[in-house]
């Protein structure tokens, strides 16, 4: 974890990750890690993803959750604080086994009979938090996703899975979130990217400001963007992360 406290430890910054610090699916570039590092030298700084933290180390570094204040993967599920462990929950435990397999059964149906133009492999992603559910697969190369979210874009396929999920699973209280280029989560409602805030005691911070790309309406940053402890920065790109951040903090 960076050494020093930072000049204002009162004022925190927490970054999503995809679109934010990285590309989709891309590694942190040295130069957009470095401006964090000294960004943390200016304030406090946290992480909050949507995916596991080893996904999450594939992309910004190993070690990750020590390098930096607060952690937050599975968006808070997993809840580091100075580098030591806070907390972990699962949606096994919440769920119970018989619902997880009621929602993985109906999936796997539901994309069996559905009909885009390639399908990969590993189109559920169990995750302790969540489901991660990719109805072109996850295995898909660079190529395949990006024409898949051109081609999801302009048929709603993923829109209309979500739809049908609600109406199929109204007693679970699910929240769904369409996030990235192929997928979206499924999580029991309040796991968003909010439940991170209860690592955050108000009595610490005279502000929190949150960055993401998703922040629209269904997007997986929307809730913690609109949520009232927060001070929402919509972002297009890392490089407008790190000029909206220069132009705040630096």
């Amino acid at each position: 974890m960076t050494s020093s406290a930072p000049t204002n430890s009162r004022i925190i910054a927490l970054f999503d990750v995809d679109g934010t610090l990285t590309i989709p699916r891309g590694e942190i570039t040295p130069d957009m890690m470095s401006f964090l590092k000294s960004l943390s030298e200016k304030i406090t700084v946290g992480i909050v993803g949507g995916s596991d933290l080893p996904k999450q180390e594939e992309q910004l570094g190993e070690g990750i959750a020590k390098l930096f204040p607060y952690n937050f993967s599975q968006n808070g599920l997993v809840a580091y604080k100075n580098g030591e462990l806070m907390e972990v929950q699962t949606i096994a435990k919440f769920l119970g086994e018989d619902n997880v397999k009621r929602v993985v059964n109906w999936v796997m149906k539901y994309l069996a009979e559905l009909d885009i133009p390639v399908k990969r492999g590993t189109f559920i992603e169990f995750r302790s938090g969540m489901f991660n559910i990719s109805p072109i697969g996850r295995n898909c190369s660079r190529e395949e996703r990006n024409d898949y979210e051109k081609f999801d874009l302009e048929h709603n396929i993923r829109k209309n899975m979500v739809e049908a999920m609600k109406k199929e699973f109204p007693d679970l209280n699910l929240t769904f979130s369409i996030g990235g280029q192929i997928s979206f989560d499924v999580f029991p409602e309040g796991w968003d990217k909010t439940y991170c805030l209860k690592f955050l005691d108000d009595a610490d911070f005279d502000e929190i400001h949150f960055f993401g790309d998703k922040t629209f309406e269904g997007g997986n940053d929307y809730e913690i963007f609109m949520h009232p402890r927060t001070i929402g920065h919509t972002v297009t790109s890392p490089d407008d992360t790190r000029e909206q951040c220069t132009k705040l903090f630096m």
